[in-house]
């Protein structure tokens, strides 16, 4: 009798006993008929050719059938246990697996309109009247950069779970948590559109939740609140082996409070370094709030300025401000995420999104205006702060803001004495 381990795990997937190591050595050494099970009728059967397949044991109404998941190491250990949880679902509605794929696929529309990545053009296209156009961009080159060469092709209707979780699963092997996160949501949405359209059942988006690890902090983006604790990250940083692009993108996103996004994203005719008061401006198109008005205006205290005309004299005043050294457009979010993740060990502590919560709490506990604070982080969520930042109220207040937080930063970073300020 099969050894059913079909227990769930907290986050409600399947749990196996096998390991992908016990997977790889099985592979490499057993003769064609073998099978090696994991449990709850998941199975990896050495075919005749000698390949390795991976199939789900199962009965119905009495008879005992076996239900093909894909071959290995396509799909992997993980992904076969997310289609094995879709079959256990079907088992329970007394659906047999075999019959219902095979209804699936002769649901397929012929043609070309009907593949993944027509239906994915058109869910972006209704999406483009929605979304900012930077948002909009960003969301097109992720599914053409990691989704499109894997499914582009495939008629939507026959794709599985399986298939789904494998492509997620190979954008978190390069410890991008968030991106794998983000386009697993966009694949949601195109399912759910081709669903609506009458294009495919079900929506295999949904179980490839399971292969990502879940966020622990709850929706927040972690934040370090002391001044002690911020400089030490501003001379880890300082310290760790980083490209120059890298660096100097993450200490305008510290000295500026601005959204990582429009960091990576900056252009050089955005920064006017020669004024009386520098300032960087944002595109309004740019932006998280997308529907005011008025772009974006950033004042630069004198340290980060400082820093960003010694970049232009090596990298020149145009195109992006932190081109790609691998020959895309600029850098990518990813880039300092994963340094502050793993090379600064800050894992769960701050972020890059962290320094604009530092920013409100620090200069609010000093005593700087709300609306003040809410116009420099571009937070335009009530109609007191909407109709300020439509007047352009307060800049000589943001700019005394930021020149505070440069100032504060810098002590912190070489170890000085912050000594609290009067704010206006």
């Amino acid at each position: 009798m099969e050894n059913r381990t079909d227990r769930k795990t907290a986050s409600g997937g399947i749990r196996g006993k096998l390991t992908d190591k016990a997977v790889k050595a099985f592979v490499t050494k057993a003769a064609c008929g073998k099978k090696l099970a994991d449990g709850g009728g998941l199975h990896l059967f050495i075919t005749p050719a000698g390949g390795a397949t991976w199939r789900v044991k199962y009965r119905i109404e009495g008879k005992e059938k076996i239900y093909s998941v894909g071959p290995y190491p396509l799909v992997s250990l993980a992904a076969a246990r997310v289609e094995l949880g879709e079959v256990k679902a079907l088992l329970l509605e007394n659906k047999d697996p075999v019959t219902e794929r095979r209804v699936s696929r002769a649901a397929t529309a012929a043609g070309s309109d009907n593949t993944f990545k027509a239906v994915a053009q058109e869910w972006l296209a209704m999406k483009q009247r929605e979304w900012s156009a930077v948002h909009y961009a960003k969301s097109q080159r992720a599914l053409e950069r990691d989704i499109f060469p894997a499914l582009g092709n495939l008629p939507v209707s026959s794709i599985t779970p399986a298939i789904v979780a494998k492509a997620i699963e190979d954008i978190h092997k390069r410890d991008v948590l968030e991106t794998a996160t983000r386009i697993l949501q966009h694949l949601n949405g195109v399912f759910r559109y081709a669903q609506a359209k009458g294009l495919c059942r079900d929506n295999p988006a949904g179980p490839a939740r399971e292969i990502l690890p879940r966020k622990k902090d709850n929706g927040r983006m972690p934040a370090l609140l002391d001044w002690g604790a911020l400089g030490d990250i501003l001379r880890r940083a300082e310290m760790a082996r980083l490209s120059p692009s890298v660096r100097m993108a993450h200490r305008l996103c510290a000295f500026t409070a601005a959204r990582i996004g429009n960091v990576v994203n900056a252009e050089w005719r955005e920064f006017h370094l020669d004024d009386e008061q520098p300032v960087w401006i944002i595109p309004r198109a740019k932006m998280k709030v997308a529907t005011r008005d008025i772009d974006h205006r950033v004042p630069l205290c004198p340290e980060i300025a400082a820093e960003l005309r010694q970049w232009q004299q090596v990298f020149g005043r145009k195109g992006y401000v932190f081109p790609s050294p691998a020959g895309g457009k600029h850098i990518g979010r990813e880039s300092i995420e994963k340094v502050y993740r793993v090379t600064l060990g800050l894992d769960g502590k701050h972020s890059p999104h962290g320094w604009r919560s530092a920013f409100s709490t620090l200069a609010r506990d000093q005593g700087f205006a709300r609306e003040v604070v809410e116009l420099a982080l571009d937070h335009a969520h009530d109609n007191e702060v909407a109709r300020a930042y439509d007047r352009g109220e307060r800049f000589t207040q943001r700019v005394e803001l930021f020149n505070w937080w440069g100032k504060q930063l810098s002590a912190a970073q070489h170890g000085a004495r912050i000594i609290p300020l009067k704010a206006a």
